[in-house]
């Protein structure tokens, strides 16, 4: 049985989370379809997973600790976990990605793993862009995408002239 809780992450933002017996199963970013499963508000992995999506958005979170359970192939698995490598403002290109997945051809094949992460933000697929430097496919939208880049990047650089 799914669970699932919706908020506004940020201003304009809304996130819908589901959960499953094993996790944390999808989160949509300004979702468009009906949800699948019940509204939970009071289910404890649900509510971690508001406060910390909030914390993000707020700048004062960089990782994440919840309990995930992403479906997909095997390879898809290894590309997200390629991913969630990527540190905290800095952005891999889908070539790097699927070199450091053991597939330097497979750039295509890391780019619809990267479509079909259903986890964005705690598995950030945002953080990948077009060999030239371009911010390409994002399910959330581009101006979503540039919003986290430039989310991180600002907290990044603040933390960077703090030290």
């Amino acid at each position: 049985m799914t669970e699932w809780t919706q908020f506004e992450a940020a201003r304009g933002i809304v996130l819908r989370v589901t959960v499953g017996p094993g996790g944390i199963r999808a989160i949509e970013i300004n979702p468009r379809r009906a949800p699948v499963g019940t509204r939970n508000d009071a289910n404890a992995v649900l509510a971690d997973a508001g406060t910390q999506l909030r914390e993000y958005f707020a700048g004062v979170r960089r990782q994440f600790d919840l309990p995930l359970d992403p479906q997909g192939t095997a390879f898809q698995r290894q590309v997200w976990k390629a991913l969630a490598a990527i540190p905290y403002g800095a952005t891999r290109t889908y070539r790097e990605i699927a070199e450091a997945v053991g597939s330097p051809r497979a750039v295509r094949a890391v780019g619809a793993a990267n479509g079909r992460n259903m986890l964005p933000i705690v598995v950030p697929c945002h953080r990948v862009i077009g060999a030239d430097g371009r911010l390409v496919g994002y399910a959330g939208g581009l101006d979503v995408k540039k919003l986290l880049l430039e989310l991180e990047a600002r907290q990044a650089a603040s933390e960077a002239a703090a030290v």
